[in-house]
């Protein structure tokens, strides 16, 4: 009860350009590294946030974050957790135009399909996605990838869990669609429908027994 004595909590809003994403166990996403004004800092993203982030986001971006700082007196150490990251676009650190990244369908069309830009595949890698099919779903996408001469354009990433876990495999493609219960035989399909062209899609959650 006491700690709430130590602990400080209070709004900030800040600026800076993305210097680099915080992964936990190698592809868990868990902050983010940004160079400001003041120097580079650590903002550690809300749950939501995590979910749905665009890891193609490009170093150097320009980014608003807002959320909660937490301050502990006792140990004399500030947290920054982030409740909303919006693109900061401007010239000289003021924002012209915000929109959530995660709702942001100028940001996937604009952005180079090579190097650090590619498109990305999220895969749920929790041990009940991968005894569901998890680990052929992601051999079955590797192989569509090389099959179809995209692997300089689209990277495969694993997750933490998509809160989904009874509805596994679960992937996520680049435009936010999300699929459940998806067997491996069905990727071609998939990817067939993803690549093909470029229509713009509203996200929603498809299983595999509407594809056909």
């Amino acid at each position: 009860m006491s700690a709430s004595y130590n602990t400080d909590i209070s709004e900030f809003c800040l600026e800076g350009r993305l210097i680099d994403f915080v992964m936990k166990d190698g592809y868990k996403l868990k902050g983010l590294l940004l160079g400001t004004s003041e120097g580079e800092c650590y903002v550690k993203l809300a749950k939501h946030l995590r979910i749905a982030f665009d890891l193609r986001l490009a170093p150097g971006t320009w980014l608003q974050v807002v959320g909660y700082k937490k301050h502990d007196i006792k140990k004399d150490q500030v947290t920054l957790k982030a409740e909303r990251v919006m693109a900061a676009s401007s010239e000289i650190g003021r924002v012209a135009t915000a929109t959530a990244l995660q709702e942001s369908p100028a940001m996937k069309t604009t952005k180079a399909k090579s190097g650090k830009n590619k498109d990305t595949i999220l895969v749920c890698q929790k041990s009940d996605c991968m005894k569901r099919g998890g680990k052929a779903v992601c051999q079955a996408l590797e192989a569509a990838l090389s099959n179809r001469g995209l692997e300089d354009q689209v990277t495969i990433k694993g997750t933490g869990c998509m809160k989904k876990c009874k509805a596994g495999p679960n992937i996520v493609m680049p435009d936010k669609t999300r699929y459940s219960r998806i067997p491996s035989t069905q990727i071609p399909a998939i990817m067939d429908k993803h690549f093909a062209d470029n229509r713009e899609e509203e996200p929603q959650v498809i299983h595999h027994s509407q594809l056909r």
